[in-house]
């Protein structure tokens, strides 16, 4: 039987849960605008802008949770585009609620072990420091797998079109998992043995650092890598609150 929950009941459960305050980001993570008291539907979604926004009120939602919130480093004046979104939440009585790195490493609903998961991988201990957090993680093969197999397991996994830099192995055997923009991590990926990484975007800047580390690099997509996680929270807080959701699709193509 589908239930409300508090507003504020709901924030502090996420910010525990996630674990919020203990995690270094350039998002300010936590509920960045409040709207309505009791929540009766939750949205999900990997980005806040206008169209989820809009596709959250025609969804009836009362509460929004995105990977990807309203401010990066620093707030903003609340002009152009920023006007736009802050004033269609607040129209709507819609809270939005950020999860970013805490929704990346958390070890049950988190981006990367779901990717693992999905992938018929086993995980096997974070990896990938940033602002002093392991996000990632590190994932092996239950069987070898060959680099194509992986890269098309990735296709149909997250109904998607893979690239690939194809400077390692032949054999997927260990994996190092970053949703997002993960391919920084190239070396660090090899430096900890695996023989591949596995992110979300792609660009030119990480094609030499793959070659020279000799690791191979598959880009899942930035928006695919990212809707695991919301999915994987949605199914929690659906069981946890009995608050219907509802998962707002909005690829970018990136």
């Amino acid at each position: 039987m589908a239930r409300t929950v508090r507003r504020d009941d709901l924030v502090a459960y996420l910010d525990r849960y996630l674990r919020v305050a203990d995690i270094p980001d350039s998002s300010p993570n936590g509920l960045q605008v409040q709207g309505v008291e009791k929540v009766a539907r939750i949205a999900y979604a990997v980005d806040v802008s206008v169209q989820t926004i809009r596709a959250a009120e025609r969804a009836h939602a009362d509460f929004m949770i995105v990977h990807h919130g309203l401010w990066w480093g620093r707030h903003v004046p609340i002009t152009g585009t920023m006007h736009a979104r802050v004033s269609g939440l607040v129209r709507a009585d819609l809270s939005l609620y950020a999860a970013h790195l805490p929704l990346d490493c958390h070890p049950k609903v988190g981006n990367n072990v779901e990717l693992a998961r999905l992938l018929g991988l086993r995980v096997m201990e974070p990896f990938g420091e940033y602002k002093g957090t392991r996000i990632g993680v590190i994932a092996t093969a239950a069987r070898p797998l060959g680099l194509k197999s992986f890269a098309t397991r990735v296709a149909k996994t997250l109904d998607t079109s893979p690239r690939m830099l194809a400077h390692g192995p032949g054999t997927v055997r260990r994996v190092a998992i970053v949703s997002g923009g993960g391919a920084m991590m190239a070396e660090e990926a090899a430096r900890a043995g695996c023989d591949t990484l596995f992110t979300g975007e792609t660009s030119h800047a990480a094609v030499h650092p793959a070659r020279e580390a000799g690791i191979n690099v598959v880009f899942g997509g930035h928006y695919a890598t990212e809707t695991v996680g919301l999915a994987a929270l949605q199914r929690h807080l659906t069981a946890r609150f009995a608050t219907p959701g509802v998962f707002l699709a909005a690829p970018t193509g990136y």
